[in-house]
């Protein structure tokens, strides 16, 4: 048996299905379905049980919980604007270190999501605490706990791999439940089908309109390297991301190019400008909301992702994104 915790979510989803390309479905399925349309998620899986993520903590808690063969545990509240710092830090912090612990004492390889929201405002994104200041709650509740993983290193204290994914910005496929705290190509996909537009923030941190730059990910290469950590395990607190950063005006072209030659409206990509120009990009305001906690720049230093053995090839933001828009037009043809 192999456990997925928030296995109807985005990340975790992914994970189940490519553990069943791999051959892998004695699998339990750990979430909160109190929001049932996550189920959705669920259907696309084979698994072999569903338990709820209160239920299965008492019974690992009680140590009345089998031994798996792995723990991957990708559940977790990842609202960067929760205001409910008590749950954010139960939900994320509490809740991950009981499996953590349990895992220890088991012996069981621990595989688990964090987040590069860990760097907050910081340019260098080497997996250093010199180079960490989380922004926000969430950022914190991940920041946290590898802390806990790094002293239990250095103190010789680990009896099996655990293995810190460090997720910079990941989109694709089964982020629908996700709301507000979905990608922003799963968002614009829908803009642009209503309003024939889309938006994106205005220059802010002296970035010009749409010019600030992230690290983006496609979930597929996410959980590829997931895997290729279950299949070759090595313990540490690992950058998950492609090394590049990018502007969001090329989420938003890509966006409106890949629409556009799916309606038959253009034979050829826009440029920038000609998207701008022609109002098919579209620039609001930069949110107060966010003034404070908002990271302008991520870009995922590979150097010790790739010294433990990764091999995953990451694609651009123009690959993952024109992908996701295919998947999309077939999921949701009429939104």
């Amino acid at each position: 048996m192999i456990i997925v915790t928030g296995a109807a979510g985005f990340i975790g989803c992914n994970n189940t299905i490519a553990l069943n390309k791999k051959g892998f479905t004695d699998i339990l399925a750990v979430d909160n379905l109190t929001r049932a349309d996550k189920f959705l998620n669920l259907s696309e899986c084979q698994i072999s049980d569903y338990m709820d993520k209160h239920d299965f903590i008492d019974l690992v808690k009680a140590g009345k919980m089998p031994r798996p063969e792995a723990v991957f545990h990708q559940g977790a509240c990842s609202d960067t604007m929760a205001s409910d710092g008590r749950y954010v830090m139960d939900n994320n912090y509490r809740y991950t270190l009981e499996l953590y612990h349990w895992c220890q004492r088991e012996r069981v390889p621990f595989i688990y999501a964090s987040s590069a929201a860990t760097y907050g405002a910081h340019t260098t994104f080497v997996e250093d605490p010199r180079n960490e200041g989380p922004l926000n709650c969430y950022g914190y509740s991940k920041y946290l706990f590898d802390q806990v993983l790094r002293r239990d290193i250095a103190a010789g204290r680990i009896t099996a791999p655990v293995t810190g994914m460090r997720y910079f910005n990941v989109y694709g496929p089964h982020e629908q439940h996700k709301g507000k705290m979905a990608s922003v190509a799963f968002h614009q996909y829908f803009q642009f089908r209503r309003d024939g537009f889309v938006k994106l923030f205005e220059g802010c941190l002296g970035y010009g309109n749409g010019e600030q730059m992230r690290d983006f990910v496609y979930v597929g290469d996410v959980v590829a390297t997931i895997i290729g950590f279950f299949e070759k395990p090595a313990t540490g607190i690992f950058n998950v991301g492609t090394g590049r950063a990018q502007p969001f005006n090329d989420i938003s072209l890509t966006v409106v190019n890949t629409l556009l030659q799916a309606e038959g409206k253009i034979s050829a990509p826009l440029s920038l400008e000609e998207a701008v120009g022609k109002g098919y990009i579209r620039y609001i305001t930069f949110p107060e909301a966010l003034k404070g906690k908002y990271q302008a720049y991520t870009q995922a230093d590979q150097t010790k992702l790739r010294a433990a053995g990764c091999t995953t090839r990451f694609k651009s933001v123009q690959e993952g994104t024109a992908l996701y828009m295919q998947d999309l037009l077939k999921r949701y043809p009429n939104p």
